[in-house]
């Protein structure tokens, strides 16, 4: 990888917290919206599992976080989030800042699913990219080997590498650091992961980006 180092994770989480609450601070019908990348869910719904994610961490690291209200809204739910995150970067940065990486990208993740919602360009920098590329790479590279595919280079259109999966690269998947994270992270369609810029014929290669948490949708992502 020659982009540049991950921040400690307690760093990059409370980025992420700040960004969403600068997201959805001054839009308080935003609740009731849809978020297409995630399409059983309302924004409310979202933040309640950024919410319920940052107390399970918080849990495996010793804390005990209380409940949000049954009727919590978006205020109360950025509120909630900030309290047990406060004390999970405590807990974080004890541990060494660098236990949280999945918590991270899973966050920054639906920040940017909030703004492709609500129509916000996403951020140009942002604290968790880095952290969260790290990631999704390594999830990519377990994917690609379990598939018997030939390693993967993947290039950002400013000169940013990684290299996915065993060995040397049979290929290159080059795109601006914003699409190709998304296509990273199961929001971008078969049709989209094709159009991308690639050295070679991309099809061995799509049936690598469903793993984990993450399928490309049918349809082509926002």
């Amino acid at each position: 990888m020659t982009a540049s180092g991950p921040v400690p994770d307690f760093v990059a989480y409370r980025a992420v917290r700040r960004g969403v609450r600068a997201l959805l601070g001054g839009r308080p019908g935003a609740g009731a919206g849809r978020v297409p990348a995630c399409p059983e869910w309302t924004v409310t719904d979202l933040l309640g599992h950024l919410t319920v994610i940052a107390g399970r961490v918080l849990e495996r690291h010793g804390g005990h976080p209380a409940a949000p209200a049954g009727t919590a809204g978006v205020p109360e739910l950025l509120d909630h989030w900030d309290d047990v995150g406060e004390e999970l970067d405590r807990r974080l940065e004890v541990a060494g800042g660098r236990s949280g990486a999945v918590m991270v990208m899973d966050a920054y993740t639906h920040e940017l699913d909030l703004c492709a919602a609500l129509g916000v360009a996403p951020p140009e920098a942002h604290a968790a990219r880095a952290p969260s590329f790290a990631v999704l790479v390594r999830g990519l590279s377990g994917s690609i080997a379990a598939h018997g595919l030939p390693a993967l280079r993947l290039r950002t259109t400013a000169g940013e590498e990684w290299a996915a999966g065993d060995g040397r690269p049979a290929a290159t998947v080059t795109a601006p650091a914003h699409d190709l994270y998304r296509a990273l992270a199961g929001r971008r369609s078969p049709a989209q992961l094709a159009a991308l810029d690639w050295s070679a014929a991309p099809e061995p290669w799509l049936p690598a980006f469903s793993w984990g948490p993450f399928t490309p949708p049918s349809q082509p992502g926002v």
